[in-house]
């Protein structure tokens, strides 16, 4: 037998590998392809190895590729293709894995209760911040409570929630659902559908988006660009269109993840560019500058005494003037592609923080002006790699900001863009600020408090909330946390101080 060559192939894959994982800095995703096709080579080579230079006697060389073939009929019918991880990594699944089952509990201690409302994407104020709550992080002696837990229909949307009432979309077959949960029960209060679907296999299937939640009525925006506006107690649709065909623009490949925001009598989404429509009847107020849509949705912000709306499209952050649609200012950002889906966040002093995955990292600009009738300026502070959010929002608090770099937790000085630390990896997971802790939802479906402390890493409690691929965001109610996922949705009453 001669081995030398496959020892070769061996250490060469080793060394490889090794030095695609050996720098901390650029994309991870771009890590594992890489990875990924190193163990492909190896195997082909390998089996070349077996077939043609190892001077094994030919029983035996066909005995070992029957082998390798037997693993491979094996392991297909085992395991189905589950779409792939944040980071590109191939998840298979059981084929005879069953469903997630539902579970219902006793509202008990009502007195306890403490309720506001999450009516949009990232809380009350579009930024993944919930004040007014203390949350014990003793969850040793005094863990979460499951109120319910109930499978749900595919689709990476988040809930938002007034009331009692937790709305969310969802796929069934080949109808893009919009549903209205009941929060403390997690029963069905109403539905309402429409015939699309969107899937590939890296974004999968489902709706993406989170409904926004506006008095009397619901705004939501489909895998595909529909935009519906339906009534909030009932699900009945006013109006709807579709926001990419109506404005002649090209979806994004990845599916349409873009939350409407509801600025006084519009609901702003991104189509090509920033597009505002008339919340009472759906037709068209203004259109903002024209650009490919990413994945990031819109939001306001104040700068220089102005409020604007946001948006950060593919190569290109834009503010517009809320009621006309009017260009303030623009930046152009480097992009790959537009694989944009975090948000920009405004910082005091009138800077804003923006960031993006795929090796590019983040940017910090100061934005002013010296009066009203005078062009914006955006000047650039700092750049560094050392930031790079994919899925999820950066945070800040108290002169310090913390997020996900390439899914792993980071705590950053945005005064000069140093790191202070980086510590736990969580996946793709995301992040709330709850007055004083951090909350993550992990992308395998935990629950992680960490403690916002520029000097360590530090991690309160955790717990499985979920399981499965997780890139929802939660929605906080209170201290009513809901989460899900493409399989399974649920409900707990944190505890509180």
């Amino acid at each position: 037998i001669r081995l030398w060559p496959l020892f070769i192939i061996v250490g060469l894959t080793i060394l490889g590998i090794g030095v695609v994982w050996i720098r901390d800095a650029g994309h991870r995703q771009d890590k594992v392809a890489l990875s990924v096709l190193l163990l492909f080579f190896a195997v082909v080579l390998g089996i070349m190895w077996l077939l043609a230079l190892s001077r094994l006697t030919w029983r035996v060389k066909l005995l070992g590729f029957a082998a390798f073939l037997l693993f491979i009929v094996a392991f297909v019918t085992l395991f189905q293709f589950n779409g792939f991880s944040g980071d590109l990594v191939p998840q298979f699944k059981l084929r005879w894995r069953g469903e997630p089952h539902s579970t219902f509990a006793q509202i008990q201690n009502s007195s306890h209760k403490v309720l506001t409302d999450y009516p949009q994407f990232l809380g009350p104020n579009r930024n993944a911040v919930v004040t007014g709550i203390k949350l014990d992080t003793d969850w040793k002696n005094n863990p979460p409570e499951l109120i319910w837990r109930h499978p749900i229909g595919a689709g990476w949307s988040s809930y938002a929630v007034v009331g009692d009432s937790a709305i969310t979309q969802e796929q069934e077959d080949e109808w893009e659902k919009v549903v209205c949960y009941d929060l403390h029960t997690g029963e069905e209060k109403w539905t309402h559908r429409d015939k699309a679907r969107y899937y590939t296999a890296l974004g999968q299937l489902g709706p993406r988006a989170t409904p926004t939640i506006d008095g009397d009525h619901v705004y939501t925006v489909g895998g595909t660009g529909i935009l519906n506006c339906l009534k909030f107690e009932t699900g009945e649709q006013i109006w709807s269109t579709n926001i990419f065909e109506e404005n002649k623009a090209s979806a994004p490949p990845w599916g349409v993840s873009v939350s409407p925001l509801v600025y006084d009598d519009l609901v702003i989404v991104s189509a090509g560019g920033a597009v505002a429509y008339d919340k009472t009847n759906g037709d068209i107020a203004w259109t903002g500058q024209r650009i490919q849509s990413a994945y990031s949705s819109p939001l306001v912000a104040t700068f220089a005494g102005t409020e604007q709306v946001l948006l950060f499209d593919d190569g290109l952050v834009t503010s517009h003037e809320p009621s006309s649609g009017e260009l303030l200012w623009k930046q152009k950002w480097q992009s790959a592609g537009v694989e944009i889906a975090s948000q920009p966040t405004p910082l005091p002093g009138d800077k804003l923080l923006v960031s993006s995955a795929y090796g590019i990292g983040a940017k910090l600009f100061h934005i002013t002006r010296s009066n009203p009738s005078e062009e914006f300026n955006v000047n650039l502070l700092w750049e560094s790699i050392y930031f790079k959010t994919k899925f999820t929002t950066i945070i800040y608090y108290e002169d310090y900001v913390y997020g996900l770099d390439d899914g792993i937790f980071a705590c950053v000085n945005p005064i000069d863009g140093t790191r202070q630390w980086k510590r736990g990896r969580y996946g793709h997971g995301q992040t709330l600020l709850i007055s004083d802790v951090l909350l993550v939802l992990t992308e395998s479906g935990d629950i992680v408090l960490i403690e916002p402390n520029p000097d360590e890493h530090k991690e309160l409690a955790r717990f499985s909330a979920i399981k499965g691929q997780t890139w929802n965001n939660p929605a906080l109610v209170g201290n009513y946390l809901l989460v899900r996922n493409s399989r399974e949705a649920a409900c707990y009453r944190l505890p509180i101080q």
